[in-house]
């Protein structure tokens, strides 16, 4: 199927850009702010399509969505960067021991909160402490890739951190840069859940402060004029450039785009791919940042018939046309998946063979499983059809059309499938890994260090338990539990390539495309953003030029 053309005509997007300026400019006024540049060095409106259902921070701050503000109001321990580098940040150096139980801190001194408060080792402490355990009675979660294995931390002197876990950990050092592990004044952290879902009340150190916001409206930023304490990668460590950023809400992809292009905004995001070529060429700034993480493709629920059937599973994944996605949804910034997580990713390997396009194969194991093509071309068994029910995800504004294709994929094979979509909300409280009413999960989700991939695919220490197993596979408990233990990249490495093979081949996850969740259109005058491991802009480093 070939690539579909731009279907937004210049006519259409005139009319666009001028109801865009008049709702970004209802939208200013509401709230109280302009757009005008300062001398300083002006300000910036980005236009976004959600901003969540809490600001709790731990409870929020893997928000596809909230993580924009978040990285802006607080800083991490380490950065990391697009190819998975770790460098410093808060934290200055560390040292670990040779069995990787046990890491100490050096922090950056004279870094404060904007409560006004020292980002000291008790402080750090604090952090560690919520993200591992959160305060789940009041509605305060833990953060979800933080090591299950923590033990301990504790305060040497001011500046010194030392951090205990139960069994190795090689992935703590990368997680502390993940987009869940943002630091927290300790008097945020001791607030009551509802005084921390005021986003006005959170002290966080980083280059920004929130200034004023509104639920399901806006979220306006104002830099810290005493910010002198960010990560040396970016290549800037003082105050942000720009004097504010204002996150806002608006809800139609059209009217993000055509606001750009009326310059009533600056930054578009989630903008349709078929879109961006064209709006490159018409000058715009276009970013397709990818993640370190998962693939974009479908955790199997193996409790689920007929997914308890390898045959099945397999069929499922030979089935599926990728190059036909990229070229129908996507365009060439897309990459096909080679694994069930990013090519990216340190750890990551290539198993593309186990990926290929084959529906011969695919018709073949569906007939050695027993399920037999009959009228209008379904496949049966024992009278129960061949059925496949998809839940798009919100996440990704590609998702819906993913999926459609896929249905006709997999309609020639002898499928049927049905595709429910949800809201945000509602699709985290229905749609979750290995319930029993759904038998494929999409993932888009990120992570930092593969290392924490093997601990979340069963139920071992509280995992997710990702394809319905429990711990029914002894290959892959052991492998899990290989991982875990491994205290160099050098023992780790081999395991992490043999669960990718192992993963694929049982047909437990099936990949769809390498994502690029996060799509940005931005004005030219716009430059400077830089995009972290997890592919969020920040705008610390960014500039308005003439």
């Amino acid at each position: 199927m070939a690539r579909t053309s731009p279907s937004i005509t210049l006519s259409r997007r005139s009319l666009l850009a001028g109801s865009a300026a008049l709702a970004v400019a209802s939208l200013a006024a509401s709230a109280g702010f302009s757009r005008a540049a300062s001398p300083a060095g002006g300000e910036i409106t980005f236009l976004i399509d959600s901003l969540g259902d809490t600001w709790i921070p731990n409870n929020s701050a893997i928000s596809s969505f909230q993580g924009h503000v978040w990285g802006h109001v607080t800083d991490k321990l380490v950065y990391v960067d697009a190819q998975g580098k770790v460098s410093p940040w808060i934290a200055e150096s560390w040292e670990q021991n040779d069995s990787a139980t046990e890491f100490t801190l050096h922090l950056k001194d004279g870094v404060t909160f904007s409560d006004g408060t020292a980002l000291d080792a008790a402080a750090v402490v604090a952090n560690l402490d919520i993200w591992y355990a959160g305060r789940k009675p009041e509605g305060i979660n833990p953060i979800g890739l933080f090591p299950k294995t923590y033990d301990r931390a504790e305060a040497v002197d001011a500046r010194t951190v030392r951090v205990y876990f139960h069994k190795p950990t090689l992935g703590f050092i990368p997680t502390l840069g993940y987009h869940g592990s943002i630091l927290i004044s300790p008097a945020t952290i001791a607030s009551p859940a509802a005084e921390q879902a005021d986003l006005g009340k959170t002290a966080g150190s980083g280059p920004f402060v929130v200034e004023s916001w509104k639920e399901g409206d806006f979220v306006r930023l104002v830099k810290r004029a005493d910010y002198n304490w960010g990560p040396a990668a970016v290549g800037h460590t003082g105050p942000a450039f720009l004097d504010a950023i204002t996150y806002k809400l608006v809800s139609e992809p059209s009217l993000r785009v055509a606001s750009v292009q009326s310059e009533q905004a600056d930054v578009a995001y989630n903008a349709s791919p078929q879109e961006l070529q064209s709006l490159a060429a018409e000058g715009l700034s276009v970013a397709t940042p990818r993640y370190l993480g998962f693939v974009n493709g479908w955790a199997i629920n193996t409790a689920v018939a007929p997914f308890d059937d390898v045959r099945v599973r397999q069929a499922l994944q030979a089935a599926i046309n990728r190059q036909e996605i990229i070229d129908t949804v996507y365009t060439p910034d897309w990459k096909l998946a080679t694994s069930f997580i990013q090519s990216n990713v340190p750890g990551a390997t290539d198993h593309a063979a186990l990926l290929a396009h084959d529906p011969a194969r695919a018709e073949a194991l569906l007939d050695a499983a027993g399920w037999i093509k009959g009228a209008g071309g379904i496949r049966t068994k024992d009278g129960v059809a061949l059925s496949l029910v998809l839940h798009s995800n919100p996440y990704l504004a590609t998702s819906k059309a993913v999926d459609e294709l896929i249905a006709q994929q997999l309609g020639r094979i002898g499928w049927k499938v049905e595709i429910r979509a949800f809201d945000v909300v509602t699709f985290g409280q229905k749609v979750r890994y290995a319930s029993p009413t759904v038998p494929a999960y999409e993932v888009t989700r990120s992570f930092i260090d593969a290392g924490t991939v093997a601990g979340i695919l069963t139920d071992a220490n509280n995992g997710e338990n990702w394809f319905g197993l429990g711990s029914g596979d002894v290959r892959l408990n052991d492998l899990r539990d290989r991982i875990a233990g491994a205290a160099t990249h050098e023992i780790r490495n081999p395991l992490l390539d043999e669960l990718q093979r192992y993963v694929l081949e049982q047909g437990y996850f099936v990949p769809r495309t390498q994502i690029v969740q996060r799509i940005y259109v931005q004005s030219p005058k716009l430059q400077g953003e830089v995009y972290n491991g997890i592919a969020y802009a920040s705008y610390y480093t960014a500039r308005l030029v003439a």
